[in-house]
């Protein structure tokens, strides 16, 4: 895709594309080289009051569609993302900056997560309740919300987009997507597909600009019923403020600082296997990524030896190419975080022990040494490719320095002491915990997201049906 004679994408507004008042336009940047990868209209508060109005007025019947008619559909647009794999492949490497096996792996997880809202559809009930009155008939019924304001990130565009707008489809319910400024064109072409999978007009509706403009003017609009974010926490609390304001439910997954705790009974490979992925899958800019590792220091050297020795081999090549394992970060403003995290544990004493450098846009594997909570990068999300290794003495003070963050999101530990593992996953401060696999693991039938700064609430097929529809309580009074 180039820019070159090319004629601005439009927001996708009641089934069809549409330009900006003005004609505003912004240009989206491929992360490999700062090269135009794509035109975009550019939204304003005009064209997202007309997506919720379209999403509205098609709510109207949309909640009234069969239950047949919403898994056919859903089951439409996940044989057509399947069968359209590499045209989204393709998107996620030159608009996303994903390596080609996350690209893969993130077009698989989508389909997947379309698939699993199918099962929602006839998940949406509710049951019949005794009453204290003689011949009063008590029951509940869930209802969709309406309007659902689904604000997406720029490191998984296609995971996100597929599951809260699927979700929210299943249950009844309308979308109104804004996508990060770095990713409009995969949430652009997704609302395409859910249109040619049968999906109404209005029922999905994107907006593409920057969220720091137009965000208040989607949160805050009066026909939203319901709003689900992703992104960073400071974002997230104010948008969380907008919505107690109005009385709204929100639905927030935000930030990480995730921990690691390897004891020394640990399977070695295993636990350099799990820390490797936990941390550098998609060059870190992930919020479950563990950046925190805690090693008990009776396996301490040992792993070290064999962790930095496996960081300084990934790949930093062809995105393209599967042994590439390291891809570009995604903007100039993510760069200079990390660069100013990595100076600033240098200049105050931290070992750099493997990476530290750049090559281009992509930060190589950091592995640092003597963190100290003075750093920035004790604390604070790096969303890069840097990693804190701590030794401990043992699972006591493990827990301490694990649970000693305003984070809260996702954790692992590795140890084969199954009493161990429980007293972990017992008093670790954390929405999510695996035991003896990597804290970057997701499905999408599983309550996912934290405590803490880390969210609010959780995103899942059995979650999302709380979160995207109301319970009624309905009495009907007989004769006895």
């Amino acid at each position: 895709m180039t820019t070159d004679d090319q004629q601005a994408l439009g927001h996708w507004i009641n089934g069809e594309h549409c330009t900006s008042a003005g004609g505003a336009t912004f240009t989206v940047f491929n992360p490999s080289d700062d090269s135009p990868f794509s035109v975009v209209a550019e939204g304003s508060a005009v064209e997202m009051d007309l997506a919720v109005q379209a999403a509205h007025d098609a709510f109207q019947t949309y909640r009234h569609t069969s239950v047949n008619e919403r898994e056919r559909w859903l089951a439409n647009a996940a044989a057509i993302l399947e069968e359209r794999k590499a045209e989204f492949v393709d998107l996620l490497i030159d608009e996303a900056g994903s390596t080609i096996s996350k690209a893969q792996f993130e077009t698989g997880k989508a389909v997947s997560f379309i698939r699993a809202a199918i099962g929602m559809v006839r998940q949406v009930s509710g049951k019949t309740l005794p009453s204290d009155y003689p011949g009063r008939i008590s029951l509940t019924w869930r209802e969709p919300r309406g309007v659902v304001a689904v604000i997406t990130p720029f490191n998984v565009p296609l995971i996100k987009a597929s599951r809260l707008c699927a979700n929210a489809l299943a249950t009844g319910s309308t979308v109104v997507m804004l996508p990060s400024e770095h990713t409009p064109v995969i949430a652009l072409k997704f609302a395409e597909l859910l249109s040619e999978a049968g999906f109404p007009d209005g029922a999905v509706n994107v907006v593409a600009g920057d969220g720091y403009t137009i965000g208040d003017s989607l949160v805050t609009h009066p026909l939203v019923r319901s709003v689900t974010f992703t992104g960073s926490t400071v974002v997230g609390k104010h948008i969380q403020q907008l919505c107690a304001r109005d009385n709204k439910h929100v639905t927030l997954e935000l930030g990480g600082k995730n921990p690691l705790v390897i004891l020394n009974d640990a399977t070695l490979s295993d636990a350099v296997q799990g820390a490797v992925r936990g941390m550098f899958m998609h060059q870190g800019q992930a919020c479950i990524s563990s950046s925190r590792i805690y090693v008990q220091k009776g396996i301490y050297p040992e792993f070290i030896k064999a962790y930095t020795g496996a960081v300084s081999k990934l790949g930093v090549g062809d995105l393209r190419d599967p042994a590439t394992i390291i891809g570009p970060i995604i903007s100039d403003r993510q760069r200079e975080r990390i660069k100013r995290h990595i100076r600033d544990a240098q200049d105050k004493g931290a070992n750099i022990v493997v990476g530290g450098d750049w090559e281009g846009n992509r930060c190589r594997p950091t592995v640092l040494t003597n963190v100290t909570e003075d750093m920035e990068c004790h604390a604070e999300e790096t969303f890069g490719p840097v990693v804190s290794v701590y030794q401990v003495e043992d699972l006591d003070e493990g827990l301490v320095a694990a649970n000693n963050s305003r984070y809260g999101l996702s954790s692992a530990i590795y140890t084969n002491d199954f009493n161990s593992a429980l007293r972990y996953a017992r008093a670790i401060e954390s929405g999510m915990v695996h035991v003896n696999g990597p804290s970057v693991t997701d499905e999408a039938h599983v309550p996912f997201g934290g405590v803490g700064d880390s969210g609010f609430g959780r995103e899942g097929t059995e979650a999302d049906i709380d979160a995207l529809t109301e319970l009624k309580w309905v009495t009907m009074q007989t004769k006895t």
